[in-house]
C-alpha cells in the first residue's frame, strides 16, 4: 500500500469517526442487512416471523450511543421471544448479537450500572437457553455453543472490552481538558511576561529619559540665572537702565529658558506617575546595571561552574544608556538559560560594538552529564524578543550541530551620531 492510499484511507477513517451516526448506522443496518439475508437464503425459507424477530435482533443498535441500557434490554427480550417461540428450525442467535449491547453498556454508562444491566441480561439469555433445552449446564473448558458457558465468556469478554473502552475515553477526555487549561495558563503567562517585561522597559526608560531631563532642567536653571547676573551686571554699568519686577529680568530670553526649566520639571512629575502605574509597588527605581557591568554575569556564570570566555569591546561606554541596559538584560536571560538548561559548560558571549549595530552573542555547549534541566516558563525569551523589537533589531535562537545553543540579538544603532543622547555630568 502506497503513501497516497494510506493518506486518503486515514482521511476517510477521520471522517468517519467524526460523524458517530454513521458507525451506528453501519453496525446496526449492517447486522441486520446481513442477518436477514442469511438467514432468507436458508433451505427450507424460514417464516416471516423468524426472519422478522431476527433482524429485530440488532436494529436496537441505531441507539447504542443515546440509550445502551434500553438497547440492552430490548434486544435480550427479542432474543428470549426468540428462543421461545424457536421460529427458525435449529438456528439461534446465540450470545453474538446480544455482545455488541453489552460492549455498549459498558462503554456508555458507569461501572455499576453497566454490571447491572450485563448480569440482567445473562441471567435472562442463560435462563431461557436452558428452559428451552437449547444448551446444557455450565461446563467449565468448554466453549461450544450448546453450553451456558458460551454465554458468560463472550459477555465477560464484551463487558471488559466496553468498560477498557470507557476508561481511555475518560483519560482522553482528561487529557484534553489539561491540554486546553495548559495552553490557557501558558497564554496567560506569556501575556504576564510581556506585561512584566514592558514594565522592566519601563523602568529602564526611567534610568535613561530622567537623567537627560533632570539635565535638561538644570543647564535651564543656571543658564537663566547666568542671564540674570548678565542682566544685572549691564544694567549696572548702563546705571540701571534694565527694567526689573520683584527682583526677576523681565528679559524674553530669561523667560523662555524658565519656562523651559518649568517643563522639564512637569515632564519629570508626569513620567514617574505614568511608571508608578506600569511597575509593581514592590519594584524600586534605582539605577539599572549596563553592558559595562557585564563582569557580574561572567562571575555569576563562573561561579555556578560554567568555563566563560568573554570578547567585550572596549567603547560600550560610549552607547546610549538605553542600548547598554537592553543589551546587559539580553545577555542577562541568555546566561540564565545557559545555567538553567545546560548546566556547567562552556560559554563563549561576545558583545561587539559596530559602525551601526551593536550584536550580542552568547554560545554554549551541549549540557554537562547528568544535568536536569530546570523547567522554565519561556517568559525570558520573550522578554529578550520584547527588548529586541523595541530596537527594531533582530534575534535568532536555535540548537548549535554540536549539541548547544546560540543566541544572537542585533540591535541597530542611531544613523546620525548627534542623534545619540549623551550623558550629561551631574
Amino acid at each position: 500500500m502506497n503513501t497516497h492510499t494510506t493518506a486518503v484511507l486515514r482521511g476517510a477513517y477521520r471522517r468517519f469517526a467524526g460523524r458517530p451516526w454513521l458507525t451506528d448506522l453501519a453496525l446496526g443496518g449492517g447486522l441486520t442487512a446481513f442477518d436477514v439475508a442469511t438467514l432468507a437464503a436458508r433451505e427450507p425459507a424460514p417464516s416471516a416471523v423468524g426472519v422478522l424477530l431476527w433482524g429485530l435482533g440488532t436494529v436496537p443498535l441505531f441507539w447504542r450511543r443515546r440509550c445502551p441500557r434500553a438497547v440492552l434490554a430490548a434486544m435480550t427480550a427479542v432474543f428470549v421471544v426468540f428462543e421461545t417461540l424457536d421460529p427458525v428450525a435449529g438456528k439461534t442467535p446465540g450470545p453474538y448479537l446480544l455482545i455488541f449491547a453489552v460492549y455498549a453498556v459498558a462503554r456508555y454508562r458507569s461501572v455499576p450500572v453497566s454490571l447491572a444491566a450485563t448480569a440482567l441480561s445473562l441471567i435472562a439469555a442463560v435462563a431461557t437457553d436452558l428452559v428451552t433445552g437449547r444448551s446444557g449446564p455450565p461446563q467449565p473448558g468448554s466453549l461450544e455453543p450448546i453450553t451456558a458457558t458460551t454465554f458468560v465468556s463472550f459477555y465477560g469478554v464484551a463487558w471488559l472490552l466496553g468498560y477498557g473502552r470507557r476508561r481511555i475515553g475518560i483519560q482522553a477526555g482528561r487529557l484534553r481538558e489539561l491540554n486546553d487549561r495548559l495552553r490557557a495558563e501558558q497564554e496567560t503567562n506569556a501575556r504576564q511576561a510581556v506585561v512584566a517585561e514592558r514594565a522592566r522597559i519601563a523602568r529602564d526608560l526611567h534610568d535613561v529619559v530622567a537623567h537627560h531631563v533632570s539635565a535638561i532642567a538644570l543647564q535651564a536653571r543656571a543658564t537663566e540665572e547666568a542671564l540674570q547676573d548678565e542682566a544685572v551686571r549691564d544694567g549696572a554699568v548702563r546705571g540701571g537702565g534694565v527694567v526689573l519686577e520683584g527682583g526677576v529680568v523681565t528679559d524674553g530670553g530669561a523667560k523662555g529658558v524658565a519656562r523651559i526649566a518649568e517643563t522639564a520639571d512637569t515632564a519629570l512629575i508626569e513620567m514617574r506617575r505614568i511608571l508608578g502605574l506600569l511597575t509593581a509597588p514592590e519594584e524600586d527605581l534605582t539605577p539599572e546595571p549596563s553592558l559595562q557591568h557585564l563582569g557580574r554575569l561572567i562571575d555569576a556564570a563562573e561561579a555556578a561552574g560554567c568555563q566563560v570566555t568573554a570578547t567585550l569591546d572596549d567603547s560600550l561606554g560610549a552607547l546610549p544608556l538605553a542600548l547598554r541596559i537592553s543589551g546587559y538584560r539580553i545577555a542577562q536571560e541568555a546566561l540564565t538559560n545557559v545555567r538553567k538548561h545546560a548546566g556547567p559548560t562552556e560559554v563563549l558571549i561576545s558583545v561587539r560594538h559596530g559602525r551601526t549595530e551593536l550584536t550580542i552573542e552568547v554560545e554554549n555547549g551541549p549540557p554537562a552529564p547528568g544535568h536536569r534541566p530546570v523547567p522554565g516558563s519561556g517568559r525570558g525569551l520573550i522578554g529578550v524578543r520584547e527588548r529586541v523589537a523595541a530596537f527594531d533589531g533582530t534575534l535568532h535562537t536555535g540548537p548549535l550541530p554540536g549539541g548547544g545553543w546560540r543566541v544572537l540579538a542585533t540591535l541597530p544603532l542611531a544613523a546620525d551620531p548627534r542623534a545619540v543622547p549623551r550623558r550629561v555630568p551631574s
